[in-house]
């Protein structure tokens, strides 16, 4: 028996979440985290289209309007899309390159933890006087005015959840340079792990730029500086060149590994090779450099001047070449095909027209002078998310279905699938294309109330009913996980059939050291390879000999629960009834640095499975 223990009951399970370093535990946590987070986004979205339904509408006052909007844009990006997305990049990337976990699995749970901490501070500020209000960039003009603690909050809680995604970033970089498996060259990974590779280098460059602008935004409201002061000589326009430096690079974060999911489901249900994998790899590169080239395309309105607008409006144009080849090479993956519309295969196929649409807006949205007049209205909310849902929810949807027999071991209903997938896709269009035209008619962004007579009734009540569509999807999909847990039919190996990639030749769900033999990687589509070649099994790298496991550890929870403490003490100054606040920083800042030394001195060299157990386990013994 191996030092791993097999543990039952409730508490054991919650001990060995907490304490996990494992990279599939901490893909649940991620999915588990982030799909909270969505579900409370999506709370505050219908709260804004509930609002928004009927002109002159009261269910809301303005201030509550501004916190629920501001939540909503903010915890769809920072606590909902990129934890979901970490889900998947923890899930599935150790196992397409034939790593038995991530460089560093300390730092994934850390990252993992701290990204929680993060959030949960964010929202506690509802609790707490007051949610912030100045709309998800928090424009420097608007944060420096808002009243209370609600700027406060977002500030230390994106700062504390920041510092785990860019932990995470560095972690699946040198994951991908160090571990894939022999033979395994970089153009043979797959193209989901391609596009977590340059997500992860994204990350790595654009986050910088936001800590940045938290920081200087935290010296300004609570130490006096005048960074963002124009009354003292600051410049708030400084804060958005830093909030979009990393804003546009974080849409790429986002969608490059919902292009990856896709070019792993479209090719696996075409049941032909992905078309073009050299051309992709190339634009996927491509589309990671030219992110950072963009940014002030959102910021033509803010009298930068012709020359610069008009930097800036090529490279955005140009950023729709690399996209426009891999909207071909899907298609041309499809052309041929022998195509099996399955829950992911419906979602994959709904999501070229719908991400086809954003980017045609976008382009129109490029086009500086035409930006003087969509700037700042519905038709910007319309395109926005017609990229964030239609194309990275929509991936998020699909790759929820796709890969949960491997992370779980059981197949999610494919009948109450297509149903979420039809109401969703519906309910989608029926919302945000409709506002479009809301937009064109004049209708700004970030508006609480319209008055009647202006010809926004219908549009508006269209989008609402939609709204509500996405809302039972969701419910529908809740259902489902729960009745499939419940049932718990277990599935093999390849429950899709047809699998293509390494994560489909060991058991669902791996075991905890994924590979009991490193595997040899002799091409691209690697087990679709060996499967052709007739063997059930990839061809082995090694011998079976000792693997080495890292040890769970509780110094992760610790080291981000400090951090959460010490940002109440840093929010509040000491003077009057908050004479505690000093205390608090010191408190949290000791948990935090006591249980950073005590990593650094303890002699954590993890343990060894003996090749004997793994013997035991082929035989129907547990490891």
């Amino acid at each position: 028996m191996s030092s791993y223990a097999q543990k039952k009951g409730f508490g054991a399970t919650l001990w060995d979440y907490l304490t996990t370093v494992d990279h599939k535990k901490i893909a649940i946590l991620y999915l588990m985290a982030g799909g909270f987070f969505f579900l409370l986004g999506g709370l505050e979205a219908l709260i804004i289209r509930i609002q928004l339904a009927v002109p002159n509408n009261d269910f809301v006052s303005a201030g509550l309007y501004n916190e629920v909007l501001t939540m909503h844009g903010t915890t769809m990006i920072f606590l909902a899309a990129m934890p979901l997305i970490f889900a998947f990049m923890n899930a599935v990337v150790p196992l397409q390159i034939g790593a038995r976990d991530v460089a560093f699995p300390f730092l994934n749970s850390l990252g993992f933890w701290l990204f929680f901490a993060g959030g949960v501070f964010l929202n506690l500020s509802w609790f707490l006087g007051g949610a912030p209000d100045a709309g998800w960039t928090s424009y420097a003009s608007l944060s420096m005015a808002s009243k209370g603690h609600g700027i406060d909050f977002y500030v230390l809680g994106l700062q504390i959840s920041g510092a785990g995604t860019l932990i995470g970033g560095i972690n699946f970089l040198v994951t991908i340079i160090n571990m894939r498996a022999p033979g395994m060259t970089y153009m043979r990974m797959p193209l989901f792990t391609w596009t977590v590779f340059v997500t992860s280098a994204l990350i790595l460059f654009a986050f910088p730029a936001l800590t940045v602008g938290l920081f200087l935004m935290l010296f300004d409201r609570m130490f006096g500086s005048n960074f963002f002061d124009v009354a003292n000589g600051g410049n708030t326009i400084i804060w958005e060149h830093f909030f979009w430096i990393f804003g546009h690079p974080e849409v790429y974060i986002l969608v490059l590994p919902a292009f990856g999911i896709f070019s792993e489901i479209i090719p696996h249900f075409s049941r032909k090779r992905l078309f073009g994998y050299s051309s992709m790899v190339f634009a996927t590169v491509l589309i990671g450099f030219l992110g950072f080239m963009v940014w002030a395309h959102h910021m033509f309105t803010v009298g930068l001047g012709p020359i610069a607008n008009a930097i800036f409006a090529v490279a955005t144009m140009a950023i729709a070449v690399p996209t426009g080849i891999k909207i071909f090479n899907w298609l041309l993956t499809m052309w041929g095909g022998s195509i099996s519309f399955t829950t992911p295969m419906l979602y994959a196929v709904a999501f070229i027209p719908t991400f086809v649409a954003g980017g045609v807006t976008g382009i129109m949205n490029a086009a500086a002078t035409a930006d003087y007049q969509f700037h700042d209205t519905y038709f910007v909310v319309a395109h926005f998310h017609y990229v964030i849902v239609g194309g990275v929810v929509f991936a998020l949807l699909a790759g929820t279905h796709y890969y949960w027999p491997k992370m779980f071991g059981t197949m999610l209903n494919e009948f109450l699938g297509k149903i979420t997938f039809w109401l969703f896709f519906i309910g989608f269009h029926l919302t945000f294309f409709i506002q479009h035209f809301l937009g064109l008619m004049g209708m700004p962004r970030r508006i609480w109330k319209f008055l009647p007579g202006q010809g926004l009734e219908t549009g508006n009540l269209i989008s609402s009913i939609g709204a509500g569509f996405m809302g039972v999807a969701v419910i529908v999909l809740l259902v489902n996980v729960i009745m499939t847990q419940v049932k718990a039919v277990k599935v093999s190996n390849d429950p899709w059939g047809d699998g293509r990639t390494i994560e489909w030749a060991i058991p669902s769900p791996p075991p905890f050291y994924n590979f009991k033999q490193t595997p040899l990687i002799r091409g691209l589509d690697a087990y679709w390879l060996e499967k052709m070649e007739g063997k059930k099994d990839l061809t082995p790298a090694e011998p079976i000999g000792d693997i080495h496991m890292p040890n769970n550890s509780i110094l992760p929870v610790i080291i981000s629960l400090g951090l959460f403490i010490a940002a109440f003490g840093a929010m509040y100054h000491p003077d009057g009834d908050k004479a505690w606040a000093i205390p608090v920083l010191v408190i949290g800042m000791l948990i935090t640095l006591g249980a950073m030394f005590f990593r650094s001195v303890i002699d954590d060299h993890g343990y060894h499975v003996h090749k004997e157990d793994l013997m035991d386990d082929d035989k129907g013994g547990k490891a």
